[in-house]
């Protein structure tokens, strides 16, 4: 029996054009994303840089390009949030049936725009939905990473087998499942989260 769900973020709830950054980046002039950029975007997404060594580094990398350009072209993967998957969410929370987690991949840049496309109030709303809210540049742990998992386990005392998980990264719920999570690999082009009860109907 699930009692647990834990909630991916992005392409779950809100809507992303994760193409757009790296288009963004090359209309700057940017001709390739090197092992050494994504290495620092993700230690940048588990929290271990701050925002502004973070620009810094591509600014220096790239002087031509002004940090403002590069923090936009960025954000550009942030799209809307629709409202009713807001209140898909409240309704489950109001509920009390399950424990509800968010466990994102994520980064100060990402949240500050998340909540300027949303507005805070809104964004506060979907905050409070959730028992535990994690965002890995809070908890410096990173998605697919195992340990991530395990801390949510940990933390919570939580059962594998009375969890489900749902993220649009194949990687990520495979590495759930590995430790006994249920999960569903959503597809954000075919799947809708307010549909979970009835596409995986068999475990509730």
């Amino acid at each position: 029996m699930i009692k647990t769900i834990i909630f991916d973020f992005g392409d779950v709830f809100i809507n992303l054009d994760k193409p757009a950054t790296e288009r963004e980046l090359f209309k700057l002039g940017v001709k390739e994303l090197s092992l050494d950029m994504y290495n620092v975007a993700k230690e940048y997404e588990k929290g271990l840089i701050s925002s502004n060594e973070f620009v810094t580094y591509f600014t220096n990398k790239f002087p031509n390009i002004k940090g403002t350009d590069l923090i936009k072209a960025w954000n550009a993967i942030i799209l809307d949030f629709p409202e009713y998957r807001l209140e898909f969410i409240e309704n489950l929370a109001k509920d009390k049936t399950y424990k509800l987690i968010l466990l994102s991949n994520t980064n100060a840049l990402h949240i500050e725009q998340v909540i300027e496309n949303m507005n805070l109030e809104r964004y506060n709303r979907f905050k409070n939905c959730f028992d535990k809210f994690y965002l890995s540049h809070e908890i410096h742990l990173r998605k697919p990473n195992s340990n991530i998992y395990e801390f949510v386990l940990t933390e919570n005392n939580l059962l594998p087998n009375e969890c489900i998980f749902i993220d649009d990264t194949k990687d990520n719920t495979d590495t759930a499942a590995s430790l006994g999570i249920h999960v569903w690999n959503n597809n954000p082009e075919v799947d809708d989260i307010i549909n979970l009860f009835k596409e995986k109907a068999e475990l509730f």
